[in-house]
């Protein structure tokens, strides 16, 4: 595993689960090259075994706001999120029965520019406002879409008090209609 050193590093860790990871970016006049994704140097960097199987892209102007939004058990996923191109607030904020960061979320830029990206564990409601217009958001998840599971709680929610850097953001119908994060129950198991 010599020559994988190094191909990425964690920048941070927070709530017990989320990890902001940056690629190691190899340059020259020709451009550049990284790594998004190993399955072993992300189990090692992670603590998690990951089996993604979906990956979506959006893409976003400046001041539209996705989210937040999940999954309920068993169809709960996690997200190895990142932007090709732009720049994000991205948010994962924790809904997890029983943790102790429960309510809790962290704010991380992420941007084109340098590459970073971010693990979202199963158990986070996720959203991200991007900076720019043409801002391409990616994603590899953990589980299938599940539509009859989704829900999403209200972006600008006062008990979660989450600065999303802009003022009015664009934000899609059902997203305003998002539930109140007091209303939203965690189940105790899958």
């Amino acid at each position: 595993m010599a020559d994988r050193e190094g191909v990425m590093e964690v920048v941070g860790t927070y709530l017990n689960g989320v990890v902001h990871l940056r690629p190691r970016i190899h340059k020259d006049d020709r451009g550049h090259f990284l790594e998004t994704f190993h399955l072993n140097h992300f189990k090692e960097l992670t603590g998690y075994e990951a089996d993604f199987v979906q990956d979506n892209e959006s893409m976003s102007h400046a001041g539209v706001l996705r989210g937040l939004h999940f999954q309920e058990l068993p169809y709960a996923q996690g997200k190895l999120v990142r932007v090709p191109s732009g720049a994000v607030l991205d948010v994962a904020v924790d809904i997890r029965a029983g943790s102790s960061f429960y309510g809790h979320h962290v704010v991380v830029r992420l941007d084109s520019t340098a590459k970073d990206m971010l693990w979202i564990p199963p158990g986070f409601a996720h959203g991200f406002v991007a900076l720019e217009d043409h801002t391409v958001f990616s994603y590899k998840c953990t589980a299938y879409y599940h539509q009859s599971s989704e829900r999403t709680i209200l972006w600008n929610d006062p008990d979660l008090a989450i600065d999303w850097g802009v003022d009015q953001p664009r934000i899609s119908a059902k997203d305003q209609q998002g539930m109140s994060f007091r209303s939203y129950t965690p189940p105790q198991h899958a």
